[in-house]
C-alpha cells in the first residue's frame, strides 16, 4: 500500500516522468516529430517550436527529422567512418583496427594484445566501448556483457536519429593508445579526447571531458583554448581546473574544419597523444539532443550558431 502511495504521490508531482516511460516503452507506435516532442518536452521541461526553433536542442530535433542524408550512415559508422575521414585527411590520423566479428561470440580473445580498446560499431558516446589497459586484470565476463548490451541497442530507433539506423552492427578491435604526459601528471590512462563543436564547417568551441573514473566533469574552450562560461548539468565544469593546452591545437581545429565542411552542425571527436592526432568519432546530435546546458541560457546561444 505504502509503495501504491507514493507512486502515486510522484505521479501527481512529475507526471512527465512517466508519461517518458510510457512513451518510450511505445516508441515503435509513434511518428518521429511527436515521439521528439514528447521525449524533449519530458526532458527539457518545454515544448519543441517546431516552427522557430531557437536552441541548440530544438534545432537538432529539427535536424533529425528534415536534415538526413544516406551518407551520414557511413559517417557515424565506427568502422567505415575510418575509410571516410582518411580520404579526407589521411591514414595517419585513424587508430589501427585489429580485428572485426559481427558478434560478441565471435570476437578471438587469443589473438588480442595486452592493451587494447572494443567498440560496437553502430554505438553512440561511451555505451558500447570496453577499454582494456592490462589484459591480466581485464574483467572478460563484463565486458561481454557490456558489448551485448550495447549491440542490442538502437539509437536510431530510441532518439530517432537516422544516420544509426542501417549501420552494420559489428564490434572492431582498435589499437590501445595513452597519453604519456596525462598518465606521468594524473597517474591514469584516461584518454583527452577533445569535442569540436563545428557550425557550417567553423569550430565555435570545443569540449575536454576529464575525472572519468574519480569524479566526472567537462569544461568548454574557445577555439583559442580560453575557458567558457558554461558547461553540462549532470557534468558541471570546473573552473579550477587547469587543461595545458596541446602545442598542436591549432592543426586539430584546421582537421575539424576540413570535416566539418558542409554541414549545418557536426561534432568532431578528436584525441591528442604525446602530439600525435588521432581520429575519434564524428557525432550529428550530441546527447541525443536532450542534454541541458548550464546556465540555461547557453542553450540558446549555441543555437543561435546554427542555421537550419
Amino acid at each position: 500500500m505504502n509503495r501504491i502511495i507514493y507512486r502515486l504521490t510522484r505521479l501527481f508531482k512529475e507526471p512527465w516522468h512517466y508519461i517518458f516511460i510510457i512513451v518510450y516503452h511505445t516508441r515503435a507506435l509513434w511518428p518521429d516529430k511527436l515521439y521528439l516532442s514528447l521525449i524533449y518536452r519530458s526532458k527539457m521541461g518545454h515544448w519543441i517550436d517546431w516552427k522557430n526553433p531557437k536552441s541548440f536542442t530544438e534545432k537538432l530535433q529539427w535536424l533529425k527529422v528534415y536534415d538526413y542524408k544516406p551518407e551520414y550512415t557511413n559517417m557515424v559508422d565506427k568502422l567505415a567512418a575510418k575509410d571516410y575521414v582518411a580520404t579526407r585527411i589521411g591514414e595517419q590520423y585513424i587508430i589501427p583496427t585489429l580485428g572485426v566479428w559481427d558478434r560478441v561470440e565471435d570476437i578471438d580473445w587469443n589473438s588480442l594484445p595486452d592493451q587494447f580498446v572494443l567498440k560496437t560499431t553502430h554505438g553512440g558516446g561511451g555505451c558500447g566501448v570496453v577499454v582494456c589497459s592490462d589484459n591480466t586484470h581485464f574483467d572478460k565476463a563484463k565486458a561481454i556483457k557490456k558489448l551485448q548490451t550495447s549491440m542490442h541497442s538502437n539509437a536510431g530507433k530510441t532518439y530517432r536519429e537516422k544516420p544509426y539506423l542501417n549501420v552494420p552492427r559489428k564490434i572492431i578491435a582498435e589499437k590501445f593508445i595513452v597519453d604519456d604526459n596525462v598518465r606521468e601528471t594524473c597517474g591514469t590512462s584516461d584518454l583527452r579526447d577533445y569535442k569540436f563543436f563545428c557550425f557550417n564547417g567553423r569550430v565555435k568551441c570545443f569540449k575536454i571531458d576529464f575525472g572519468r573514473f574519480v569524479e566526472h566533469h567537462a569544461n568548454y574552450y574557445s577555439p583559442e583554448g580560453k575557458l567558457l562560461p558554461f558547461g553540462e548539468k549532470g557534468l558541471e565544469p570546473d573552473p579550477s581546473h587547469i587543461e595545458v593546452m596541446p602545442n598542436n591545437l591549432s592543426r586539430m581545429i584546421d582537421i575539424a574544419q576540413k570535416l566539418s565542411n558542409g554541414f549545418k552542425f557536426l561534432r568532431v571527436d578528436l584525441y591528442n597523444v604525446n602530439e600525435n592526432i588521432y581520429f575519434g568519432e564524428l557525432t550529428f546530435y550530441p546527447a541525443a539532443g536532450i542534454g541541458s546546458f548550464a546556465p540555461e541560457k547557453w542553450d540558446k546561444t549555441i543555437g543561435s550558431w546554427l542555421n537550419i
